[in-house]
């Protein structure tokens, strides 16, 4: 019997198939525990976003080729508004916009940074955090992602 992460490596490129030929980004998937089990989650979208009917239509088609993997829950869905980047593409999608950066290791005593995504190049992430140009190396970075300002959001939808 192959092993876990064997097995989750061809699930991954089977999803990337799959969602190819439905018309959808492949985005990951990651197997986690949690207090109420094993959680594999397959994350997918497509512009102007994924629809619960596309959702499901996928979930049905993967389900059996994830057979051999141990897991309690299999969940398939959008990663939302606040989507790591991890891709070129990622970064190209949200250049100009206000990202949340989280390193591995502190550095002058802070993990966590926010500002305008200005350049992604050569694995280097360029923020504009107030006014100053910051440079991260990505391999040094554990998560980016858009900042969703819910308030504002909240505010902008609603007819008062």
């Amino acid at each position: 019997m192959q092993n876990q992460s064997a097995l989750m490596a061809r699930l991954e490129k089977t999803a990337i198939r799959m969602a190819e030929e439905s018309g959808l980004e492949y985005i990951d998937t990651e197997l986690v525990k949690e207090p109420s089990g094993r959680f594999l989650r397959i994350y997918v979208d497509k512009p102007g976003g994924v629809t619960l009917d596309e959702l499901e239509v996928f979930h049905k088609q993967i389900r059996s080729f994830a057979d051999d993997i141990d897991y309690d829950y299999m969940e398939v869905s959008s990663p939302g508004a606040d989507r790591p980047l991890k891709k070129p593409g990622d970064f190209e999608r949200a250049m100009g916009k206000t990202v949340e950066l989280k390193l591995y290791s502190p550095l002058n005593g802070q993990k966590q940074f926010m500002g305008e995504l200005t350049a992604f190049e050569n694995g280097r992430i360029h923020l504009d955090i107030n006014g100053t140009d910051t440079v991260f190396e990505q391999k040094s970075v554990a998560l980016v992602r858009p900042f969703v300002d819910v308030d504002s959001e909240l505010n902008q939808n609603t007819d008062i």
